[in-house]
């Protein structure tokens, strides 16, 4: 499945909250579905050119088969004081990995496939998982997360590589 790639202009808009209907669910599915075929942890509506409610988490990374799982209109309600700093990329800037400091766990609340709100508590990897693909949802890519310097310094070296082909 193509991906969208930065600077698309769907990685930068706001998806709107929505009911979890027909049509959101169907996004859900290509996006687990595209999720399954690039072995990514996480991906949102926007990588699949989709501004949608809806993001896509492998809730067991270390285990030998992803457990993929949807989760409609997500929300960050609480999250750690403490930070780690990780390594994130995405399917939309590919070759890229950039260090970002997020929270070590994340208070997320959410709706199934029946739309039936959750409340979660995530940590670890899969919170940073949950928080890249969130911040998506609402618009902000992954490299905003960084310094402005450390930011262009990476575009210039993918543009580099781009051009390099």
């Amino acid at each position: 499945m193509p991906f969208v790639t930065y600077p698309h202009a769907v990685l930068a808009q706001v998806a709107p909250e929505g009911n979890v209907d027909s049509a959101l669910l169907a996004v859900g599915e290509r996006l687990r579905a595209a999720a399954v075929e690039a072995r990514a942890y996480g991906l949102a509506g926007a990588h699949i050119g989709e501004a949608a409610p809806v993001i896509v988490l492998n809730v067991t990374p270390e285990a030998p088969v992803a457990d993929y799982r949807l989760f409609f209109n997500p929300k960050v309600l609480a999250v750690a004081s403490e930070v780690a700093s990780g390594t994130e990329g995405s399917v939309s800037l590919p070759g890229v990995e950039i260090a970002v400091e997020r929270p070590v766990w994340a208070e997320i609340a959410f709706q199934d496939a029946e739309g039936a709100s959750h409340t979660e508590r995530m940590e670890g990897f899969v919170a940073r998982c949950a928080l890249h693909e969130i911040d998506q949802v609402n618009g902000i890519f992954f490299l905003e997360r960084v310094s402005r310097l450390k930011r262009e310094m990476t575009l210039k070296k993918f543009l580099k590589r781009q051009r390099a082909g």
